[in-house]
């Protein structure tokens, strides 16, 4: 019972001290846990509901560090323009 009161207090601190991180962290998980779900089902609707969701992390990435740089500001701006240049050419190559 401890570990999880210690996980669940966590989750609380986080999400009160950075709310940005916090959600672009929620939406990464369900990315990744939508893209495994495609990729046992090979349905439509799961890839698109992953690739929106990297594409909306990746563009709150990129306006978080232009409203508040970082000290890592280069390597989160290179993450974030190549999770949003990957899920653009997956909803491209869908169309």
């Amino acid at each position: 019972m401890r570990f999880w009161r210690f996980w669940l207090n966590s989750l609380i601190l986080s999400s009160q001290y950075d709310p940005a991180h916090f959600v672009e962290f929620v939406m990464l998980i369900l990315t990744v846990l939508l893209l495994g779900i495609w990729g046992v089902t090979q349905q439509l609707p799961y890839m698109l509901l992953c690739l929106s969701y990297a594409i909306g992390a990746s563009i709150s990435m990129l306006v978080r560090e232009a409203i508040a740089p970082s000290p890592q500001t280069r390597v989160s701006r290179l993450i974030a323009l190549l999770l949003l240049a990957v899920s653009l050419y997956g909803f491209i190559d869908f169309l």
